[in-house]
């Protein structure tokens, strides 16, 4: 096949197909919701022609004849000889889920695809016929059953990773569900998969996308926050050249001074005279350098500034991009539910960093199966509330404060606070008297925790209590926030608040003995000023009140293990950090002030540092280092709970005798469970959330237990025990494995790595974790 230039003829029919599926996918969805017919069919109907015309070109027959008898519908329906009713769309959305499959493959793998789907092609040209003639569209048997449906949205972008573009896309949702007198529409075989599609972004013009590896984007924003950090580095020059003409004028008055004394003498008067020229020449040399520096400086720094937001712009997407495929998925699922569910996107032009708009796709998925599973009630249901017949999902994005602020509410059943309240008993995770002093923001923060679902059973679209665990995940991962709330029998909100782009962060620095520390401003409650004598002490924790809050204070040259002392007066500068459910301040030297920074990742030789997420360059290039409010939360908890703080101004560290016990465990349910064990027999109990950050706290301080978890990410409990028993100065401290894997091989396997016991996690509803816990250590003293 002929080439065009870097793209093949399959490349440009792919690429045809991308875009005129989405063109077709929301005019059929148009056209359901009740849009204009008329215009919808013309569009529907142009790019069922126009997929006919490029299947053509590359001689792929099947694609030809479905696209042909697509058209023929849609042309029916312009002529009025038919209504196109959900069942004749479900037909059309079936035929162009197969022919965005078929566009996906590679152009050698089509003939054995086109041979092995000849039953499922004839049976859509069957099912398109009777569609086009009128009649009542032939029932088929039941698909095999699918995971739940998920949208189109996950695709290399253009400047995808290799990792990011291998992929797979996620199966669209098959509508399946009958109405009273029709039976469901489904192809003889497994649900076509559409294609992944990457929608161009629009202007007055066309934008011709190309693809960039994402490492070379980054290092070109590197380059150019670089190149804006250069240019500003003119100013400091133009201010030597004025204090140079300042000392210009302070010769010349001298000189004036000499003038009597010149006088005097011929001779003396002469050299006064050119000593005079010669400085009224340099002075107007260097006022001519300094009015073209300060000309260079500012065309540099304009420059550099174009350069800067252009390439900021560059990794900037339009959120619509990344909803494309959520119209198609929550019109599946609403029929497979029974349900009727209009969708409403709000924002669709707000520019958000492409990688965060990547990430974006898993969150929102569950955020909507959620609402149209447990939220959006049935029909009748909403009828007897006095609702309209039909729910309402609506998602919206909107730029706040520098940060991209999006939301997806419903107006269903919301969630009951006391039902919750209870539930949250029931699982044990807090004691009576404590939910009862919840507050119904607090309450709704238990939705977030993995494994926790309200639901009663377990269904193939929601249930398992994942979701909005991978909401808030999602959220603390680029640094932002997930909040929850709702109003019973009126709908719930989701709301996440991002930042804009991950490459350039808006940051609070201060100084931290002596040296710049940036921290991400969307995890800075507030920045103020206590007085020493402000500050009070419960049970050994330092803290002060702010509008009626208590926040704990730390020292921050403690907690980052930083060497000097402390310079504060009367007065200390505490950075608030965290969110509603973790708080705490740093005490810090001084406050520098806001800056908007290029973020460079930190050299992978280094590991992971310890409180540190990655570096920037200040204005003046000198280097700072961007904190991790997460782990540097780790940290206090740590040394809270070791009870080895020193209050601000205090001597030595409290000596604490009790004995320590490190909990490794990727959930956060889990570690909650056997922290609140282990402390109610009197051990002090510090976490980890996974093998990795269990090492380097192993590293950092010492303990008389760990207990790991097998299945972790970036480090499994084996190699952690492994790594444990291979260090000299490690290698005596006792390991517990507790895990769900109970077979008799992963119990040896664990004992083999050096483990000193090996329990399951129903060891939590008994005394065997205690009683193995004391047999190893010994009770608390």
């Amino acid at each position: 096949m002929s080439n065009l230039g870097a793209f093949s003829m399959w490349d440009l029919f792919r690429g045809e197909v991308e875009s005129q599926m989405r063109t077709l996918t929301d005019g059929l969805l148009a056209l359901e919701s009740g849009g204009p017919a008329k215009e919808h069919l013309a569009a529907t109907m142009r790019a069922a022609h126009s997929i006919k015309g490029a299947a053509r070109i590359v001689h792929v027959d099947v694609a030809v004849t479905l696209a042909h008898a697509m058209e023929d519908c849609l042309v029916a329906a312009q002529e009025g000889a038919l209504a196109l009713n959900p069942e004749a769309i479900d037909v059309l959305l079936s035929a162009g889920d197969l022919l965005a499959r078929l566009s996906t493959l590679e152009e050698s793998a089509v003939p054995a695809w086109v041979e092995n789907q000849t039953s499922v092609v004839d049976h859509l040209l069957s099912q398109l016929n009777d569609v086009r003639t009128g009649k009542t569209v032939a029932p088929t048997p039941p698909p095999p059953a699918v995971p739940p449906p998920t949208p189109v949205v996950s695709r290399a972008p253009a400047t995808a990773t290799p990792d990011e573009a291998a992929k797979p896309a996620l199966p669209q949702a098959a509508s399946s569900v009958p109405s009273a007198s029709v039976v469901p529409v489904a192809p003889a075989g497994p649900p076509a998969q559409p294609a992944p599609t990457t929608p161009a972004r629009t202007s007055v013009g066309t934008d011709r996308g190309i693809k960039v590896a994402a490492q070379a984007l980054n290092r070109l924003m590197g380059l150019a926050g670089e190149s804006l950090v250069q240019s500003r580095w003119f100013e400091p020059f133009s201010e030597s050249l004025l204090d140079l003409k300042r000392r210009h004028n302070e010769i010349n008055d001298m000189l004036e001074s000499l003038q009597s004394f010149a006088e005097q003498s011929p001779e003396g008067a002469v050299k006064l005279e050119t000593v005079r020229r010669k400085v009224q020449e340099t002075r107007l040399w260097a006022a001519e350098q300094q009015t073209k520096l300060d000309a260079f400086g500012l065309r540099s720094a304009g420059l550099s500034d174009r350069l800067y937001r252009e390439v900021v712009a560059s990794r900037m997407r339009p959120f619509g991009d990344g909803v494309e495929g959520f119209p198609r998925l929550v019109r599946d699922l609403a029929r497979h539910l029974g349900k009727q569910v209009q969708l409403e996107i709000v924002g669709t032009n707000t520019e958000v960093d492409r990688e965060i708009l990547d990430r974006l796709e898993a969150p929102l998925n569950h955020a909507i199966r959620n609402s149209l599973d447990h939220g959006i009630e049935l029909p009748d249901e909403r009828v007897a509330a006095g609702k309209p017949l039909s729910g309402s999902i609506r998602i919206e994005a909107r730029h706040r404060a520098g940060l991209f602020v999006l939301a997806v509410s419903d107006d269903g059943r919301g969630v009951n606070i006391e039902s919750l309240r209870a539930l949250v008993i029931a699982k044990g995770l807090a004691t009576p008297e404590m939910a009862a002093s919840f507050s119904e923001a607090e309450l709704l923060e238990f939705l977030f925790l993995p494994g926790f679902s309200t639901a009663a059973a377990v269904t193939d679209i929601s249930g398992r209590g994942v979701g909005l665990d991978a909401v808030q995940e999602m959220a603390k991962s680029v640094g932002g926030i997930a909040t929850i709330t709702s109003r019973h029998g009126q709908g719930l909100t989701i709301q996440l608040e991002l930042p804009l782009t991950l490459s350039v962060l808006r940051t609070f620095v201060a100084e931290i003995s002596g040296e710049p520390f940036a921290f991400p401003l969307v995890r800075i409650a507030r920045v103020v000023k206590v007085n020493r004598t402000d500050l009070s002490t419960l049970e050994g924790q330092q803290y002060f009140s702010h509008d009626g809050e208590r926040v704990g204070v730390v020292s921050a040259l403690e907690v980052l293990d930083l060497p000097g002392k402390p310079n504060w007066s009367e007065q200390i500068s505490v950075v608030v950090l965290g969110d509603r459910s973790t708080r705490f301040g740093l005490a810090v030297d001084a406050f520098v002030g806001e800056y908007e920074m290029v973020v460079r990742p930190l050299d992978a030789r280094l590991g992971k540092v310890p409180s540190i997420s990655a570096a920037a360059l200040m204005d003046d290039g000198s280097p700072v280092l961007i904190v991790d409010v997460e782990d540097l939360a780790r940290s206090v908890e740590t040394l809270l709970h070791g009870g080895r703080l020193r209050g601000l101004g205090r001597g030595e560290m409290t000596q604490v005798t009790r004995k320590r016990i490190l909990v490794v465990d990727d959930s956060v349910t889990v570690r909650e469970v056997q922290r609140s064990l282990l402390q109610n027999r009197g051990y002090i109990v510090e976490v980890a959330v996974d093998g990795m950050d269990g090492w380097n706290a192993l590293r950092a301080a010492p303990y008389d237990l760990t207990i790991t978890d097998v299945d972790m990410p970036r480090m499994t409990g084996i190699e952690l025990v492994s790594k444990i028993k291979a260090d000299p100065k490690l290698n005596v401290l006792p390991v517990i494995i507790v895990s769900y894997k109970d077979r008799e091989e992963d119990r040896m396997r664990g004992l083999d790595a050096g483990a000193d016991r090996y329990l399951t996690k129903s060891s939590f509803h008994d005394q065997t974790l205690l009683t193995a816990v004391e047999e190893l250590i010994g009770l608390p003293e």
